[in-house]
């Protein structure tokens, strides 16, 4: 028995859409790490993009658990000497709170250019609208999910 390596002509991506609204933070981020490497897919295969085309919807209503939402900071320097720091309700509240999930999804990617190509079909909205009818994305409900067996979906 020889092992499987997928190559480009067998790979087959979906569109799903995942509602985010209720949902927390760092449980759906692992969620759509998952569905973006394609580990949900028996064909796995850690060198090639296989994974799925996942947007996400309502990403202002995630949920935050503890004290993060006004204890932990996200910071950046714009320019020398100067750094700017905002907690998650500051970005959740602001202009772009789909930012805050974003950034989770991409820190629980491993490192190159592989997880940079897979970030490029993650769409993230604030809104419940989506411009991506026309692809007929299936609905995953990440709600009904057991946090702790997340690859039966």
């Amino acid at each position: 028995m020889k092992t499987f390596s997928a190559t480009p002509a067998d790979i087959d991506k979906q569109w799903i859409v995942i509602d985010a609204e209720g949902v927390v933070l760092g449980r759906l981020a692992s969620i759509i790490a998952m569905r973006l490497r394609g580990k949900h897919k028996p064909s796995f295969t850690p060198s090639m993009d296989m994974g799925d085309n996942v947007i996400v919807i309502n990403a202002d209503k995630v949920q935050v658990t503890g004290n993060k939402r006004n204890e932990h900071n996200y910071w950046h320097t714009g320019f020398p000497g100067g750094i700017k720091s905002r907690t998650t309700g500051q970005i959740l509240e602001g202009n772009y709170p789909e930012r805050v999930l974003t950034q989770a999804v991409k820190r629980m990617l491993p490192g190159g250019k592989l997880s940079r190509q897979q970030m490029t079909n993650l769409r993230v909205y604030a809104g419940a609208e989506h411009p991506h009818e026309a692809q007929s994305p299936t609905v995953l409900d990440v709600k009904s999910m057991n946090p702790k067996n997340t690859r039966s979906a």
